[in-house]
């Protein structure tokens, strides 16, 4: 067993560990045995971390809290960590595709400035709670894996601070909230939403038997490019389907950098991902997609009659120049290098949003 808690301490050993049943066991002296402060974290021995890794774990954890969600009230934040708010990198990616469908959609059919920042704004709400309960979903599945692997062991599920009830019963308090933002969509968003719900609630056990699990993900992350049309009463296959795969090969292309923050780990795990399966063939492969990604984006914005609007054309440039740069420098090898370059796709996503919406504003009102 290890041992942590609110005030880390290093538990004074009486006798040598012994092995029994893949499990590590030492007795300890009774008196530093304090029940209220104390977690339990079970894991084979070959995946045990040293008291100092556990202590770094909870200290970053704590440092990452942010300003906002170390002041909520000390039982409500672990529901927060588990939705990620302290970690809000996730929501954008998820929310930025989202932008892009509306705004295109906005211009193809003249929508007003009012309805456009509304729609954005529920999208924006949506996606707060939708890859909130994807967070929960997630955790509640990979508690036992996260255990294993520093960057994780910290989180609520896996450190023991929630329960596995209270985190479904949180779970189906999500669901209604995003079922609630969808019902104020227009009803031809319905469907295309719930479609999506499948690959949510299961994304996380791809990891499990496949090395593609961030083929999953893509899947289900980038589906605010075709739901951001019907929002804007417009189904536009022809823009919808470039534009959504091209922001799926996007998802493929940095959730294989993230990944490869925790391929150490992963792999004394037995967590699969496609950052260990193209290994130092990774970076020829994600340009390769970044490659097909622009292509794509070129041929959404043919067939929406923007490719040669400054701001499409402007955006796209600048959102190819920052997607190439990013994957020429990354050293792959580096974790906190490869947090970096995930990290600089939230901008890489926002400079085209921009540019979208200036493209809007000149369609609009000049």
């Amino acid at each position: 067993m290890l041992f942590t808690g609110p005030r880390f301490f290093h538990l004074q050993l009486l006798s040598k560990a012994k092995l029994s049943n893949g499990m590590l066991y030492a007795k300890v002296a009774p008196q530093l045995l304090v029940p209220s402060r104390i977690r339990f974290i079970s894991t084979n021995t070959h995946d045990v971390f040293t008291s100092k890794e556990l202590e770094i774990a909870r200290t970053e954890r704590l440092k990452g809290l942010g300003p906002i969600v170390s002041r909520l009230p000390k039982k409500l934040i672990p529901y927060a960590e588990l939705m990620r708010l302290e970690k809000p990198v996730g929501t954008w990616l998820l929310y930025l595709p989202c932008t892009w469908a509306i705004l295109i959609g906005a211009i193809e059919t003249s929508a007003s400035l009012g309805h456009t920042l509304g729609i954005l704004g529920l999208f924006g709400l949506g996606s707060v709670i939708m890859r909130g309960a994807g967070c929960t979903i997630n955790d509640l599945l990979d508690k036992d894996l996260d255990s294993k692997v520093i960057r994780s062991v910290e989180r609520p599920l896996a450190s023991g601070r929630i329960s596995t009830r209270n985190a479904t019963l949180f779970l189906a308090g999500q669901t209604v909230a995003g079922a609630g933002i969808l019902s104020l969509l227009p009803a031809g968003c319905w469907w295309l939403g719930l479609t999506s719900l499948p690959i949510v609630f299961t994304y996380p056990l791809f990891k499990r038997f496949t090395y593609y699990p961030q083929a999953a993900l893509s899947a289900c992350f980038t589906w605010g490019a075709l739901l951001g049309f019907p929002a804007m009463g417009i189904f536009d296959w022809p823009t919808m389907i470039p534009l959504y795969l091209g922001t799926y090969l996007w998802c493929m292309t940095y959730d294989t950098i993230y990944a490869h923050q925790d391929k150490k780990y992963d792999i004394k795990a037995g967590i699969k991902s496609t950052a260990l399966a193209w290994g130092k063939n990774t970076k020829k492969i994600c340009f390769g997609l970044s490659a097909a990604q622009l292509s794509l984006y070129t041929i959404a914005g043919i067939n929406s009659g923007l490719i040669l609007g400054p701001g499409f054309l402007g955006g796209l440039a600048i959102f190819g120049y920052r997607l190439i740069t990013m994957l020429s420098k990354v050293n792959l090898d580096d974790p906190k290098d490869c947090r970096r370059a995930f990290l600089a796709n939230i901008n890489t996503g926002l400079y085209f949003s921009y540019a979208l919406f200036f493209e809007y504003l000149l369609k609009s009102f000049f």
